[in-house]
């Protein structure tokens, strides 16, 4: 007979079973197993088949004689930060070019500050900003989700300093591997603001499951080919 914990004093009985503890962790693995296999077969099969295009768009990046990736530190699964991979979409100087920018532009630095992006970015290539408007520039982190890094679908991945605007939704946030495509993706991207971001990342963690995951995906075709809420 399983011994009964957490009671909680009220009239409704909310106390947890140590048997059903060890049935949801026991359940919650062996989704976080199907997810995995999932990123394995998915990833290697999209590799697989892009390996012509991301060959192409390295040569398309590199005619400016700079470095054909870019790796970016994101906050992981556990809060372990690892190395988000996309191909380069800005020119070779772009620290020293947003900050000298933001100096002379007190509305940019304030919009900065608040997004982590600008809506006019004057570190974007040419080729760059091509990139990110048909979201080729993230094909690289496919390599990211076969190292287990990131899943196909998941919250977006954020900075450290993002971090911030999660508040008592970290934890959660921190429970799972970001994707390369989400609810955010798919709901408007960078048009919607960072409150809903979070809400959207908070209600696919609690809610996540495969056929939620197959119509994400789904949904990213579309919103690729459209570009909406492209930057």
């Amino acid at each position: 007979m399983a011994h009964r914990i957490n009671k909680i004093p009220g009239n409704a009985d909310y106390s947890i079973s140590v048997g059903d503890k060890h049935r949801t962790r026991a359940l919650g693995n062996f989704r976080d197993a199907i997810k995995r296999a999932f990123d394995l077969i998915g990833s290697i099969t999209l590799i697989f088949l892009a390996f012509p295009l991301l060959f192409v768009v390295g040569l398309l990046v590199a005619t400016d004689g700079g470095p054909v990736f870019y790796r970016h530190s994101r906050v992981g699964r556990g809060g372990q930060m690892f190395g988000c991979w996309k191909f380069r979409t800005m020119i070779l100087d772009a620290e020293a070019c947003l900050g000298e920018y933001l100096s002379y532009h007190p509305e940019a630095a304030r919009e900065w500050e608040r997004e982590q992006k600008l809506a006019f970015d004057p570190r974007i290539t040419s080729v760059g900003r091509f990139l990110r408007q048909s979201s080729l520039d993230e094909l690289p982190q496919l390599f990211n989700v076969l190292s287990g890094d990131m899943s196909l679908v998941g919250p977006r991945p954020v900075t450290q300093a993002e971090m911030k605007h999660y508040g008592p939704v970290a934890p959660l946030y921190m429970s799972v591997r970001p994707g390369i495509t989400g609810l955010w993706q798919v709901s408007g991207r960078n048009d919607v603001g960072y409150n809903e971001r979070v809400a959207l990342d908070k209600h696919y963690i609690l809610n996540h499951h495969v056929l939620l995951d197959l119509f994400i995906l789904y949904r990213t075709i579309g919103v690729v080919v459209s570009r909406r809420g492209a930057r």
